[in-house]
């Protein structure tokens, strides 16, 4: 993935993450979460766009 492309992706993500955060009226504690789950997604992302883990599609969660 060119990183003109991973640059842009990111930019689009926190400003949606933004208009969220400051135009959608929400209680603090479910902006709190949103915003936690939306990194952490976007940290494991990366993470797999980078090579550092393997292919998400593949992982399982399983009992």
């Amino acid at each position: 993935m060119p990183l003109v492309q991973l640059i842009i992706i990111l930019v689009v993500v926190g400003v949606i993450l933004w208009v969220i955060n400051s135009f959608i009226p929400m209680q603090s504690t479910i902006k709190s979460i949103l915003n936690a789950v939306v990194i952490i997604a976007v940290i494991i992302w990366l993470l797999s766009v980078f090579g550092l883990i393997g292919d998400i599609s593949r992982m399982r969660i399983t009992r």
